[in-house]
C-alpha cells in the first residue's frame, strides 16, 4: 500500500520532534527552580509581599511525586531559598532566664553559710590589704606596704585552710581567691618592689622587672586554674610564695646593690612560669628537725643572710628535683 504523500519519511539526520516527552521534564524542572529562587521578603510569620506568592503545597507535592522524589518535602525547598538579611530569624529565640548556679553547693544551712561567708571575708581582707599596700607604697612608705603584703599572704593561706576544714570549698571561692591573688600578689607586690627600688636602681630596669612579675603572676594563676593538681609539688614557684619573698626582701632591707635586686626580681618572675617542681609547704614541714635547726640558728646570727640563702636554696631545688626525676625515668 503506498504511503500518504503528505507524510514525510524520517531520516537519520532529521531532528527529533518536540513533544510531551521532552517538554514535560523541562516544565517540571523550571517549576522547581522557580520555587528555589523565590526570595522571602515578608514578615516573620510567613506573610509575603504581593507578587511573591509561593505555589500551593499540593501542586509542589504532585510534581515531586511525578519525578519519583516523594521523599523530599516542602521544607527542603525553603531550606535552600535565599533569605533577605533584613528578615528576623525564623526560629523563635529562647528568652527564658538562665538558671542561676548557687555560690555554695551542697546543703545550704545557716551554719554552712556563715562558714562560707567567713572564708570569703578572709579572701576580701587579702584583697583590701593588697590595695592598701599600693596606696601606702605610692606615698613612699615601701616598708609599711611590705608588711601589708605579708598580712595578705597570711589571709590568703587562712581562707584556703578554713575552706577545707569547714567543707565549704566551691568553684566560686576558687575563682575569687585567684582574682584576689592577682590583685594582691600580681599587682600590689610589683608596685611595692618598684617603690622600694627608687633611687637604688635605674627606673627603666626596675619597671621592666616589676612588669615581668605582674605578667608571670597572671600566667601562673591562669595555668594553675586549668592544670591538674599535684599533692606533692608545685609546677613553678607559686605567686603567694613569690609575693612573700618580695615582701620580706623589702621589709628586712637586704644590703645588696639595686642591680642585683632587679636581677633577682626578674629571676623570681621567670621561676613562677617555669615547669620545675617545687616542694609544697606540707612536705617542707615533714623534713627532719635538724634541717630546720640551721635556718633558726642562722636567723639569730644574721637574718638577712639566712633569708637570702634560704630563698636561693629553694629556687635551686626546683631544677635539682627536675634533673632527679629525669634520671629516674
Amino acid at each position: 500500500m503506498p504511503r500518504a504523500p503528505w507524510r514525510r519519511r524520517r531520516t537519520t539526520d532529521s531532528p527529533r520532534p518536540a513533544g510531551r516527552r521532552w517538554a514535560g521534564p523541562l516544565r517540571r524542572s523550571s517549576t522547581f527552580a522557580r520555587q528555589v529562587l523565590l526570595v522571602r521578603v515578608g514578615r516573620r510569620d510567613g506573610d509575603l509581599m504581593p507578587g511573591t506568592d509561593l505555589p500551593e503545597p499540593r501542586y509542589v507535592d504532585r510534581q515531586l511525586r511525578r519525578r519519583g522524589r516523594a521523599r523530599y518535602e516542602r521544607a527542603e525547598v525553603e531550606a535552600v531559598m535565599p533569605v533577605s538579611p533584613a528578615l528576623a530569624p525564623s526560629q523563635p529565640v529562647d528568652e527564658s532566664p538562665a538558671m542561676s548556679i548557687p555560690l555554695l553547693p551542697g546543703e545550704r544551712t545557716a551554719s554552712r553559710r556563715m562558714k562560707f561567708a567567713l572564708v570569703q571575708a578572709c579572701t576580701l581582707a587579702s584583697l583590701m590589704l593588697g590595695i592598701n599596700a599600693i596606696f601606702v607604697a605610692m606615698n613612699g612608705q615601701a616598708r609599711i606596704a611590705a608588711f601589708f603584703l605579708i598580712a595578705c599572704v597570711v589571709f590568703d593561706g587562712l581562707d584556703g585552710a578554713l575552706a577545707r576544714k569547714f567543707g565549704v570549698a566551691s568553684p566560686f571561692g576558687a575563682q575569687m581567691d585567684s582574682l584576689a591573688d592577682m590583685c594582691s600578689f600580681g599587682l600590689a607586690a610589683p608596685v611595692v618592689v618598684y617603690a622600694s627600688l627608687a633611687g637604688s636602681a635605674p627606673p627603666a630596669a626596675a619597671a621592666v622587672a616589676c612588669a615581668l612579675v605582674a605578667s608571670c603572676a597572671a600566667i601562673r594563676l591562669a595555668r594553675f586554674n586549668v592544670s591538674p593538681k599535684d599533692g606533692r609539688f608545685f609546677c613553678g614557684v607559686p605567686t603567694t610564695m613569690s609575693a612573700a619573698v618580695l615582701a620580706l626582701t623589702v621589709a628586712i632591707g637586704l644590703p645588696v646593690p639595686g642591680a642585683v635586686l632587679v636581677a633577682g626580681v626578674a629571676l623570681l618572675a621567670f621561676a613562677m612560669v617555669s615547669s620545675f617542681p617545687y616542694a609544697k609547704l606540707a612536705r617542707l614541714v615533714k623534713l627532719p628537725p635538724w634541717l630546720w635547726l640551721a635556718p633558726v640558728v642562722g636567723a639569730l646570727v644574721d637574718i638577712r643572710l639566712t633569708f637570702a640563702l634560704v630563698v636561693v636554696g629553694y629556687l635551686v631545688s626546683g631544677p635539682l628535683l627536675w634533673l632527679h626525676q629525669r634520671r629516674a625515668v
